[in-house]
C-alpha cells in the first residue's frame, strides 16, 4: 500500500460483513459470513471446498471489493511450478541490460555488472510474490487440489509464516498477512497439515429461497416468476446423478439464455432446447432428454 493510503476498513462483525458481501451481490448465509470474518481478523487462510458453481471463487472477488483490497489470483493445475506461483527473472531483459553496459563499459566491473542483474526491475512477480508486496491484500489459491503433492508442501511454508527468500534480494515479508482464500471441488482429497492451517468451510449448492434471491440480485430483468422456475427447475436436475451438477453460475446462464429468448415463465420445450446452457456434458444432456419434458415441469 502507497504511503499515507488509510488501511481498508474491516467489518466489525460477521453480520456486518454478511451485509457487506450482499450489497456486492454476493449473499451468503451465516455460516460462511462468519467464516470468512473470522479468517479476516484472525489472519487465517481460509479453506473453501465443494461442488463447482456453488460461489467459492466469486466470494473472494466479493471479499476483496468489500474490504477495498486488491486481488491476486493463482489458478492451480497439475504441473505448477514454484516459479509460476512465487517470481521468475525476466531473462530477455537481463541480457538487454548485460549487452547494453558491455557496449557502454568496456572495462565494466564483472562483479557490479553481474549484481546489477538481479536488480528488482528484472524481477518477474508471481501471485504469490505481489500480494505480499501488495499489502494488505486478498490472495486467491484456486482449485488447489488440482496442484501437485509437491506444491501442495510448498503452499504450505508460504502461509505458515507468509515470507518469501529471494537469495539475490533478500527476504520479502507481508506487512499485513494477506486474506488468503483457497478453493477445491475436491477432485482430490487435500492434505490434512494444509487443512489444518486454514479455517475450514464446506459450500452446499444454496436453498430453493436464496438461489431465487441470488438471480433476482444478479438479473434483474429476468421475472421473478422465471427466475423461481429456473431455480426450482436447476435443482431438480442436481438431483439426477449427472457427470457435472448445475451450480449457481449455469442457473444464472439459463435465466438469462431464457430471458434472451422473450421467455418471462420457463416452459418444458423452451428449456429442452436451451438445456446447452445449464448442462455442459453430451451424457447428461442425452440423460436429461432420456427421462422426458416432465424432468423440466416447474408446476
Amino acid at each position: 500500500m502507497l504511503p499515507g493510503v488509510s488501511e481498508p476498513t474491516v467489518p466489525g462483525s460477521p453480520a456486518e460483513l454478511g451485509a457487506a458481501l450482499e450489497a456486492t451481490g454476493y449473499l451468503p448465509d451465516d455460516g460462511l459470513a462468519t467464516a470468512a470474518y473470522l479468517a479476516l481478523v484472525m489472519h487465517r487462510p481460509l479453506f473453501l471446498e465443494g461442488e463447482a458453481g456453488v460461489g467459492k471463487t466469486a466470494l473472494a472477488h466479493a471479499l476483496a471489493q468489500v474490504t477495498g483490497r486488491p486481488l491476486h489470483r493463482l489458478q492451480c493445475y497439475e504441473g505448477l511450478e514454484a516459479s509460476q506461483a512465487l517470481y521468475d527473472w525476466d531473462f530477455g531483459r537481463q541480457l538487454l541490460h548485460l549487452r547494453a553496459a558491455e557496449a557502454a563499459h568496456a572495462n565494466a566491473d564483472t562483479a557490479a555488472l553481474e549484481a546489477s542483474l538481479y536488480d528488482r526491475r528484472f524481477l518477474l512477480a508471481r501471485p504469490l510474490l505481489r500480494a505480499l508486496e501488495d499489502s494488505p491484500s486478498v490472495l486467491l489459491i484456486d482449485e488447489v487440489d488440482r496442484a501437485d503433492d509437491e506444491f501442495e508442501a510448498f503452499l504450505l511454508e508460504i502461509l505458515s509464516d507468509f515470507t518469501i527468500s529471494i537469495p539475490e534480494l533478500g527476504t520479502v515479508r507481508a506487512r499485513t498477512p494477506p486474506l488468503v482464500v483457497l478453493t477445491s471441488n475436491r477432485t482430490r482429497e487435500v492434505h490434512d497439515a494444509l487443512k489444518r492451517r486454514c479455517l475450514y468451510h464446506w459450500l452446499e449448492h444454496p436453498d430453493f429461497d436464496r438461489e431465487v434471491a441470488i438471480l433476482r440480485r444478479r438479473l434483474p430483468e429476468v421475472t421473478e416468476s422465471l427466475a423461481r422456475q429456473v431455480a426450482r427447475a436447476t435443482a431438480t436436475l442436481r438431483t439426477l446423478d449427472l457427470l457435472k451438477p448445475p451450480g449457481i453460475a449455469e442457473a444464472m446462464d439459463w435465466a438469462t439464455a431464457l430471458h434472451t429468448l422473450g421467455a418471462r415463465d420457463m416452459d418444458p420445450e423452451l428449456a429442452a432446447r436451451t438445456l446447452g446452457a445449464v448442462l455442459k456434458y453430451r451424457e447428461d444432456t442425452e440423460r436429461v432428454q432420456a427421462l422426458g419434458a416432465g424432468v423440466l415441469a416447474v408446476d
